[in-house]
């Protein structure tokens, strides 16, 4: 169980660097960090927490996709917002204005999703289908946050980094009540890399 911990600690620390440089090959690490992730969590338990790193799987071939496309429309365009004549093209952000409709139903999703996922884990433990989850509550809110900060990720929203501080806070929490600290310590590296990925992303980012 180290062992994988240790190798999704290694490879998560690389994706959330690559995540801030905005780099492609971000994606490609994921599909690893997720796989282990899947592991370690289903071996724990913690069912939401499985399910939220298949979510991710999923979605870094959707994010791959993206990415690429935001990319080629940023150097064919040159982006909205100028940040500085002297800027490397290789250290520019392209960023999605996020709308207010997206924000209202991510708030619905959030609150549904939560209290759906923790009715649904809770049914299936006295099922005897899954095994007792003691962080149902926290577990469902850290990954219906978390997933629907991986799709802002996709869709380039310098917000998405605030939902990435709350959600990782709480995961840092969970991973450390079930002594899981490889993954704490993934986690917590996580919640600080967030602040300084959104100051990255708002000195470097422009608008297309």
């Amino acid at each position: 169980m180290n062992v994988v911990e240790i190798f999704t600690l290694v490879t998560g620390v690389i994706y959330i660097i690559l995540e801030i440089r905005q780099k492609n090959f971000m994606w490609v690490i994921g599909v690893l960090t997720s796989v282990a992730a899947m592991w370690v969590f289903f071996r724990q338990g913690l069912y939401a927490s499985f399910a939220l790193n298949t979510y991710y799987l999923v979605t870094a071939f959707i994010g791959l996709w993206q990415w690429s496309r935001d990319k080629k429309k940023l150097v064919a365009e040159g982006g909205s917002d100028v940040v500085a004549e002297a800027q490397p093209e290789g250290d520019r952000i392209h960023l999605n204005r996020l709308t207010a409709k997206t924000v209202v139903a991510s708030a619905v999703v959030m609150v549904l999703g939560t209290f759906g996922l923790m009715e649904l884990m809770q049914w299936l433990n006295s099922a005897g289908i899954l095994q007792e989850n003691p962080m149902s509550y926290l577990d469902s809110a850290a990954t219906i946050l978390s997933a629907i900060a991986t799709w802002w990720l996709v869709r380039s929203y310098i917000q998405q980094w605030w939902l990435w501080i709350a959600a990782d806070l709480m995961s840092t929490i969970l991973c450390a009540s079930q002594g899981m600290w490889w993954m704490t310590a993934l986690y917590a590296a996580y919640t600080l890399s967030a602040v300084y990925g959104w100051a990255h992303w708002k000195r470097n980012g422009r608008y297309i």
